[in-house]
């Protein structure tokens, strides 16, 4: 789906994590802020920055510790008002976006998008 950005956005997170499929990472703290994105964890993985990680990708184990269902990435797109994207998977309030315009993709709140009719 191709979508319009009504309010721009930068990401906070400089180095996202990174995840495989099978990886093993510390599960932190539930994301409680005013945006309600429901299903965050705050993870660890070996070597890299705490990152925000869904839920869905998440296999919760005995120890405390999750693994990775499936490779994943926290890499937020900067995004300006007016920009044109596609968009693809969404999770939890993200949507996954690739620039129209540039070689750039990553994930993008969905409340900062308008869907484009045709």
């Amino acid at each position: 789906m191709k979508y319009v950005i009504i309010k721009s956005h930068q990401s906070e997170f400089p180095s996202p994590i990174q995840l495989k499929t099978g990886d093993r990472f510390s599960v932190g703290e539930l994301y409680k802020g005013p945006e309600r994105w429901a299903n965050w964890y705050l993870c660890c993985a070996l070597g890299q920055e705490p990152g925000w990680v869904p839920m869905q990708v998440i296999s919760l184990q005995e120890d405390g510790m999750g693994v990775a269902t499936m490779d994943y990435t926290a890499q937020e797109m900067d995004v300006a008002l007016g920009e044109t994207v596609q968009g693809g998977r969404t999770l939890n309030g993200w949507v996954w976006c690739t620039s129209c315009a540039a070689d750039r993709e990553g994930w993008v709140p969905e409340e900062n998008l308008q869907m484009l009719n045709g």
